[in-house]
């Protein structure tokens, strides 16, 4: 042995060592932005990564040991799995609800990592759309503020009260007013602690207000029936469905429910009923909803309420003024669908988009006319999700102009930004003496206050939700708050006196109102998530507004309209309203209908850009009515209204954090207020600027482009021959095998697809992210065909080609503007991931076994092997697999939030982050298989259906993913393959898939 070296036994007692305490500084010395978490570990801001790894250790430290500490958060009860305390490696489930929803929060060594959908839940739906997915990553944002805040320093808790309850005492004997501005309230506890709040202080008032309103639903059904409310929608009752410009799969109302109910009435399951309801779409941009239809008409805003009199006047035999007299395939289809809403009386449903008074209205009367009213319509079990009122939010702005107002209060909103006369908004604040934000970041509203007292996350709350009559959910914490933050709800119980805990506040709220004479204890409902006492009975309701008059100012609003470019603002799938405006996880999540992510965009038709002189990723100046410009690039899309022009909401933002500052421009200045009620169509003149600015869209690759991958027919022959348009039929080409064939003797996992149900929302697309720890790349990285996505869902379009339908997916600037009518276009949705082949092309050629196949079925990756060839990306036909080029989640060079050590407690440690270098794809979920299995091989039994599932399946409202244990003939997904719709994409080839698609099926008319 060479006596001058030295030798250490391991890591601990090299650590001591002088030479290493040198080199590991200068190697892992890095300040770490997490004072909190730094703070209660012990450790100041400056410590070394690897202290800080050291005093974390197997855990999280405070903060995520804190989930399952008594003090100073009470106790959760875990959903189903006991004993409720941590357990390395195993993860626990509470249930909780966002936006209404009962939900499960899975979390492990005490932080949250992932949302699911309450699979007890009743009464409202089955999935998650993309934003509840995504919600957990809110939770570890950098972004948001560490404490509360006085024009931009910090201060403690006690000063903030102090000075608080000085000016709410001041202002209450002075008469003056107090204002608490929020978005919609559905909490039954929230409005009891305002309830005690405005009882302490009687000048105090509630402003709801909401960025995309809904008040002009409530406001016609006053007027129609009396009942200022917005109803519960049953798209599952209707068997025909005529929606004007209502994206209600999408961001109408609520989508998510509208999407189960839609697609009960037309999957698989309904279809081998022979049963399948008939949709409608009158629409200016292609929305997610329009690209489902069956029949879809492209008209400008200024026609909506045209086609509503025209529509009204062909169901009642009405002849009121105004009716739809150009767009003469509109006029085709009003008649048509008139018919078959007529002769559908009791089962169809007409719904509007538009937020006018008049136009709503008009709907009702013709939803009374058809009898819709207790039965796809529910005015006795309404709905509770939005409930803002433009009116007075614009009395409150007048009043505080006029300082009337002495304290504001700013909950969940921020009109600095979302509002359309932020102007306006400012010179309000300027006349308020104390302005207090409980807003968790310095938005573009709480930059402006004097206080900022930051809210908790929801996934760090007690609370609860009605967003419809007899329906409640609880919202318990599942960790200790991560920064300090107070919850509202506890500030205006401080401020009013009140010294209760908000946790013991809701306990007794639900105890005392919800669940009297139930039978049920506090602990059922910690366990269960939700209570559901059932629909009350729907009655019918007898119009008894004015058509005459609404069809007067219908005429009148189309007017002013109709004139320059009509412009259509709406919220993306992903992005919405901008509430979440700097989660990663939703910019990178591609537009359904055009595929672009990380930005906004003026959607043109092809037509008109062509006579405007633009052409895809030009630069264009829109100069609203007030005077209000921006510039965005242009996106050529089918499907859009000649002479109108499309643009989401909810970007723009200039204080959302680091993820979302400066993606795209602020469209919200667009709109404009109407008889009381805010519109979101206005006119707007475009202008070519010089420049070009290449949008980062998806489907510009990866495409499969000429081959028969999209298989469709019509009702009509599916009811003829439930094969027809499967490619099932005859004899099928000959195959010859070079390969043992493959066998599966125990398990054989597959998945079935059903192209009728899915509607492209790309839940799954968020929920494979956060499950696999798919990393977030950023707009110049998907620019340059490097997203990381396992699973996409393609979008093909199918045209009128000299008077056929043409279905091909092709590059947007090669379609041929003479030969085809890229007005009427018809979409398909096709989710797409590994195929997992039984003869799977990229295990033959990889070099060192690093995708190798399963006894299973499955087509497995062994990272630690692969080195990046990428001979089986070459090899793929379905193009799914995707390259690390980058270790994206530590490096900080991508522009996303996503590779600090904070941000990163969202990883699942069940699954391994991938470094650069290596290829991934899907995986069908294999940790989740894994852990069913052991789970039932504990429990001494066999593993049966429902065990296992995938995330992209679980969080699909649609059950358009079906996946299962093929050995298992009484699985769902082996009984939904012996479908006649099944096909295998490019199974001509002899790869041999193991996921099978079911052909979509259009109830078009004549069908």
């Amino acid at each position: 042995m060479d006596s001058n070296k030295k030798y250490w036994k391991g890591l601990e007692e090299l650590e001591q060592t002088p030479a290493f305490v040198k080199n590991s500084k200068s190697e892992f010395a890095e300040s770490l932005p997490i004072e909190n978490v730094l703070t209660e570990a012990g450790l100041s801001t400056k410590t070394p990564r690897r202290d800080f790894l050291k005093a974390l250790g197997f855990g999280l430290g405070a903060v995520s040991l804190a989930a399952c500490q008594s003090t100073p958060v009470h106790k959760s009860i875990p959903y189903l799995i006991k004993p409720e305390e941590v357990t390395p490696g195993i993860a626990n489930y509470y249930a909780s609800s966002y936006n209404g929803q009962s939900i499960l929060v899975k979390t492990r060594e005490g932080r949250p990592i992932l949302i699911e959908p309450n699979p007890k839940s009743i009464g409202i739906n089955r999935g998650t759309d993309a934003g509840t997915q995504a919600s957990v990553l809110d939770l570890y944002d950098m972004s948001k503020l560490k404490g509360p805040k006085a024009k931009g320093s910090d201060i403690d808790w006690e000063t903030a009260d102090a000075q608080i309850i000085s000016a709410l005492n001041a202002a209450n004997s002075s008469g003056k007013q107090i204002r608490l501005v929020a978005s919609s309230i559905n909490s039954p506890s929230s409005l009891a602690v305002i309830a005690g709040f405005i009882a302490k202080y009687p000048t105090a008032k509630l402003v709801e207000v909401d960025a995309v309103s809904y008040a002009g639903i409530i406001k016609a059904n006053q007027a129609s029936f009396g009942k200022a409310a917005i109803p519960h929608y049953r798209f599952d009752k209707a068997d025909v469905i005529v929606s004007v410009g209502a994206d209600f799969l999408g961001t109408w109302l609520a989508g998510e429910e509208h999407t189960q109910q839609y697609a009960d009435n037309r999957g698989y399951k309904s279809l081998e009923n022979k049963k399948m309801s008939r949709h409608v779409q009158f629409e200016t941009g292609l929305s997610m909803t329009g690209a489902n239809a069956d029949a879809r008409v492209a008209v400008k805003p200024s026609e909506e309420g045209a086609v509503l009199i025209s529509l009204y006047n062909a169901v009642t035999g009405a002849s009121l003024a105004g009716g739809l007299s150009t767009n003469d395939k509109a006029q085709k289809v009003i008649g048509l669908a008139a018919k078959e809403l007529v002769n559908a009386r009791g089962r169809a449903l007409v719904v509007t988009g538009s937020n006018d008074v008049a136009m709503q209205a008009l709907t009702n009367a013709i939803n009374a006319a058809l009898g819709s009213y207790g039965s796809t319509i529910d005015l006795d079990n309404v709905s509770y999700q939005y409930k803002g009122n433009d009116t007075d939010f614009t009395a409150f702005l007048n009043d505080a102009s006029a300082g009337q107002v002495d304290v504001a209060f700013f909950l969940n909103v921020n009109p600095v930004y979302d509002y359309f006369d932020t102007e306006k908004v400012k010179a309000a604040l300027g006349k308020i003496k104390l302005k207090v934000s409980f807003a968790d970041r310095e938005d573009e509203t709480a930059e402006l206050v004097d206080l900022i007292t930051p809210n908790h996350n929801y996934l760090e709350s007690w609370g609860d939700s009605s967003v419809r009559d007899g329906y409640y959910t609880i919202v318990q914490p599942t960790i200790n708050p991560v920064f300090n933050t107070r919850q509202a709800e506890q500030s205006l119980l401080i401020w009013s006196g009140n010294t209760v805990a908000y946790h013991d506040f809701v306990k007794d709220n639900w105890e005392k109102n919800i669940l009297a004479g139930t039978a049920k204890t506090w602990k059922d409902v910690l366990q269960a998530g939700f209570e559901y006492k059932g629909d009350k009975p729907a009655q019918a309701y007898t119009f008894t507004g004015d058509v005459n008059a609404a069809a007067t100012s219908i005429v009148n609003t189309n007017k002013a309209l109709a004139k320059d470019v009509e412009v259509q603002l709406y919220q993306s799938v992903a992005i919405r309203d901008g509430k979440q405006g700097n989660n990663a996880y939703l910019h990178e999540l591609p537009d359904p209908v055009s595929k672009v992510t990380w930005d906004n965009y003026v959607a043109i038709a092809p037509k008109f850009a062509e006579s405007l002189g633009l052409g895809e990723n030009s630069l264009v100046k829109v100069t609203g009515e007030n005077g209000y410009t921006i510039e965005l690039p242009v996106l050529l899309q089918p499907g859009q209204a000649q002479g109108t022009a499309s643009i989401a909401v909810g970007y723009g933002r200039t204080k959302a954090g680091k993820a979302g500052n400066e993606v795209g421009k602020n469209a919200y200045p667009f709109a404009k207020l109407v008889n009381g009620t805010l519109q979101f169509s206005s006119t707007a003149k475009l202008e070519k600027v010089s420049g070009i600015y290449e949008l980062a869209q998806t489907q510009t690759h990866h495409t499969i482009e000429g081959r028969n991958v999209i298989r469709e027919t019509s009702f009509k022959d599916y009811l003829h021959d439930p094969a027809h348009g499967s490619g099932n039929h005859g004899e099928k080409h000959k195959t010859y095998d070079l390969w043992n064939k493959f066998e599966s003797p125990g398990h054989k996992w597959v998945m079935a697809i059903d192209l009728n149900a899915c509607t492209g929302c790309g839940a799954c697309i968020v929920a494979c992210n956060v499950e696999n720890n798919v990393p977030v790349v950023g707009r110049d990285e998907v620019r340059r065909r490097r997203e990381m996505h396992w699973l996409r869902i393609d979008r093909y379009y199918s045209f009128e080609h000299d008077g056929e339908q043409v279905t091909e997916e092709k590059e947007l600037a090669r379609l041929s503007k003479e030969d085809a009518n890229l007005d009427n276009v018809s979409v398909v949705f096709q989710p797409m991931l590994c195929q997992h082949c039984d003869h799977a092309p990229c295990e033959t050629v990889c070099p060192v076994l690093a995708t190798v196949h399963s006894s299973e079925g499955l087509n497995h990756m062994a990272y630690n092997r692969c080195f990046g060839t990428r001979y089986c990306a070459n090899n793929c036909p379905y193009k799914v697999r995707r390259f690390n080029w980058f270790n994206y989640w530590n490096d900080s060079r991508f522009d996303n939030y996503l590779n600090n050590e904070f941000t990163q407690l969202v990883l699942n440690p069940d699954v391994t982050s991938r470094s650069r270098g290596v290829m991934e794809k899907c995986s069908m979920c294999i940790q989740r298989i894994q852990a069913g299995k052991l789970k039932a091989k504990i429990e001494k039994r066999k593993l049966k259906d429902g065990d296992v599932n995938v995330a992209c399946a679980a969080a699909c409202s649609a059950n358009a993913i079906i996946f299962g244990d093929l050995n298992d003939p009484n699985s769902e997904v082996s009984k939904a393959l012996k479908n006649e719709r099944v096909y295998y994409v490019l199974e001509e080839i002899n790869v041999q898939p193991n996921i099978g698609y079911m052909t979509k099926v259009r109830n078009t008319f004549g069908a």
